[in-house]
Parts: structure tokens; C-alpha cells; sequence
């Protein structure tokens, strides 16, 4: 099954109009090109749409070919052509048969413009090999990716689709709505830099908050500080915390259990308007803005959080890419700065969401870049917080250390 695909989406094509509204003339063109560029020609079928409130109806049509097919779409009304052509390599590579077939017809069209992609399919080895490959959209016009040979689980919740994969290089894998949320292999980037920062430079945080967070990996990272005696955990779908606990044992290390946590099927926004506690750290651990995490992003529920801060205490979130999602990152600094005194943006690179990631620290009055790299030290060493394998006294100030980008992005929020 190891081939090469094609796809082309034309638009304002100065083609005679026939070529778009008459199924014979084109798959004579189509077959001739097919013929020309030698691939075998299997079978055809050919449809003439009729002519709709006065606009000339389209054709479709494919080619089946010995290699593969290849698929016709036209919308004269439009002046627009969709095509498809794959072939399999598996007695030869017939790449270059497939790009010039394709070549060939879109020229016959003549497009003002035009869109192109291509997708190498399969491995010569098979799936059992090579694994499946998801990909996941960083921005509308970026996409990165990860192949698993194992697929665990993949299930509906209440709130969003679930999947539970598995692969050589990041172990088990928590994916949600077809984003990728922590692995086993690489967690330590994301839940290392989300909680050591503000529970490092708090001179003694002992209660939290964590909203979101159900895989466990966010609270067993806080919970390394032995100040801490109460950590509670909010998340809105259980059915994330029961995943957790049967498959991710390797992320949360039993935090799950530990007789310092709370952990709450709960929405954040209806838990925070409920409660009474005030907490040294609130971290939320959340999806994006554009899930069924989207209300813990407003500017009401950051003023929600402040309030629920003891004095000294701060706020932890993620805001997104800098460079990917620059409104975003820069929308969220405003908003924060507008609810708090000390707003201070930071980033690192985290391999499973594959890009430069930025977070915030938002407080009152705890400023992490103002603690020395001494007493950062220091207070890991008394607190005993061990088996880091990201953070430390050093990246702690490079985690603040913002490249001249994002520093220009949020400057005008300073």
C-alpha cells in the first residue's frame, strides 16, 4: 500500500467552459494523459450533473488505473476543479507517472490559482511496522505528527474524544480531540515548567488548585513540594482521571491517591464559585480555548482565580504558541495584566506539541524572575524536590529569558 498522493483544488480557470460541462470531452483528456504518462488504464465511470436554477451542472468522473485512480471534480458555475490522483509503488515507484498525469491536467484547465498537496501513504513494511501516523494542526497552515503501533483505546466522553495510543518513542499517549496531550516519554517538559516556576519561587506553598489536569502528571510534579498539605484537582470529564488511573501510572505516579490530594469530577468554573478556600497556587492545566475549555479562559474567571488567591499567591496557565497563535499568547497577556500587578511570560520547547510553547505566572506580588538562581536552588534542596529531569536553579531563569519575538509580542502589554 506504499504510494504517492495527489491532490489539487483550482480556481478561476480560463479552460473552454466544455471541458467542465462535458463528461466525453473530458475523459478523453483525461485518458489521454493517463496513457501518456504510462499508467494502465482499468476502468472508467462519468457523470454530467444537470443544470441547476440556470448555472451549467458540473462533472465527476474517475479513472480506476491498475496503479490506483484518478478523480475529476468540476464546478463551472465557479470555475473550479478538485483532482485526485494516487498510485501505489508496489512492484515500482511510479511517483513521477503520478506528477506528471497531474501536471498535465491542471494546465488543461488553465487555473488562476491553485492549492497542492501531497501525502506519501504506507510504509513498504505495513502498519505493524511503521505504525499509524496522526497528525495534529499546530495553525491552519502548519501540522506536525507522531506514529504509534499501538492504538489502547478510543472512546466518546460526555465532552470529547479520547484516545489512548502507544509507541516506541513516547510510550503511552493521551490524545484528546485530536490533540496531543501528555505522553509518558516527554511529560516532564510540560508539567516540570507549568508547576516548578511559581511553587519554586512561593516561599511556602501549602494548598492548590489544579483545574484540568485528570492525567495526574501536573499534581504528582506539585506534590514533590513537601510544603504542600492540600492539593485539590478539578476536571470536568472523568472519564480522562479513570484513563489516568488504569493506563498512566507513569505519569502521575499514584498523585492520584496521595492523601494531600482532592481529586473532583467537577466544571472549574461552578467549583470556584463554590468554594471558600484560598490557595498559595492556582494552575490551570486546561485544553484550548476552543474546547469545553473555553469559560475558564475569560477575563471573569481569571478575576475568579485571583480571588481565590491567598496573599503572595499565583496564577499558572498555558496561553499557547508565541509564534503559531500570536494573538492568542498576546490576548492573554492583556487580559491577565488587566486582573493582575505582575504578569511575567515564559516558554520552552515541548516535544509532543511540537513547537516553542508559551505559559504565564500571574500574581499580586510573587514575581519568579526577581528570586535569585541561589535561592531557587536552595529551596529545592530543602524541600527535597527530586527526580526533576527538565527543571533546575538555571533554566528556571531561561525559562523567563524570552527570545526577542515574543519579548516584542507581549512588550506593548508591559
Amino acid at each position: 500500500m506504499q504510494g504517492l498522493h495527489l491532490t489539487a483544488d483550482l480556481y478561476h480557470c480560463a479552460c473552454d467552459a466544455v471541458l467542465m460541462t462535458d463528461a466525453d470531452t473530458l475523459a478523453r483528456l483525461c485518458r489521454q494523459h493517463t496513457l501518456e504518462a504510462g499508467l494502465t488504464l482499468v476502468d472508467e465511470k462519468w457523470h454530467t450533473f444537470p443544470e441547476f436554477q440556470g448555472q451549467p451542472g458540473g462533472v465527476t468522473g474517475m479513472l480506476l488505473l491498475a496503479e490506483s485512480h484518478l478523480a475529476v471534480h468540476t464546478w463551472p458555475e465557479r470555475k473550479g476543479v478538485t483532482l485526485d490522483v494516487y498510485v501505489c509503488n508496489f512492484q515500482e515507484d511510479n511517483s513521477r507517472k503520478a506528477e506528471a498525469l497531474m501536471k498535465a491536467i491542471v494546465e488543461a484547465f488553465q487555473p488562476g490559482d491553485q492549492q497542492r498537496q501531497q501525502l506519501l501513504r504506507g510504509d513498504a513494511d505495513g502498519p505493524a511496522e511503521a505504525g499509524e501516523l496522526l497528525l495534529e494542526n499546530v495553525a491552519d497552515v502548519a501540522h506536525f505528527g507522531f506514529r504509534f503501533e499501538r492504538r489502547i483505546l478510543s472512546r466518546q466522553t460526555a465532552y470529547q474524544r479520547l484516545e489512548l495510543l502507544e509507541s516506541a518513542a513516547l510510550g503511552r499517549t493521551l490524545r484528546l480531540d485530536g490533540r496531543f496531550m501528555t505522553s509518558e516519554a516527554e511529560e516532564f517538559f510540560y508539567h516540570e515548567a507549568l508547576v516548578h516556576p511559581a511553587a519554586t519561587a512561593h516561599p511556602a506553598p501549602r494548598s492548590a488548585l489544579i483545574m484540568g489536569g485528570g492525567d495526574g502528571g501536573a499534581l504528582e510534579e506539585l506534590l514533590k513540594h513537601r510544603t504542600i498539605e492540600r492539593a485539590t484537582l478539578v476536571d470536568l470529564d472523568g472519564d480522562v482521571i479513570d484513563v489516568a488511573r488504569q493506563y498512566l501510572e507513569k505519569i502521575h505516579r499514584g498523585a492520584l491517591n496521595d492523601p494531600r490530594a482532592t481529586v473532583l469530577v467537577e466544571d472549574g468554573a461552578a467549583f470556584l464559585a463554590r468554594t471558600s478556600e484560598r490557595y498559595d497556587l492556582i494552575l490551570l492545566d486546561l485544553t484550548d480555548p476552543d474546547t469545553p475549555a473555553g469559560p475558564l479562559y475569560t477575563p471573569e474567571f481569571f478575576r475568579r482565580c485571583k480571588e481565590a488567591l491567598s496573599p503572595g499567591g499565583a496564577l499558572v496557565l498555558h496561553i499557547g504558541s508565541p509564534f503559531h497563535q500570536a494573538d492568542q499568547v498576546r490576548g492573554f497577556c492583556r487580559t491577565l495584566r488587566s486582573e493582575f500587578a505582575n504578569v511575567r511570560p515564559y516558554g520552552l520547547h515541548i516535544p509532543l506539541y511540537g513547537t516553542y510553547w508559551g505559559l504565564a505566572v500571574a500574581s499580586d506580588s510573587l514575581d519568579p524572575v526577581a528570586v535569585p538562581g541561589e535561592t531557587i536552588h536552595g529551596r529545592l534542596e530543602e524541600r527535597r524536590v527530586g527526580d526533576l529531569q527538565f527543571y533546575n536553579a538555571q533554566v528556571h531563569g531561561a525559562l523567563f529569558a524570552l527570545p526577542n519575538y515574543y519579548r516584542r509580542l507581549v512588550a506593548d502589554e508591559a
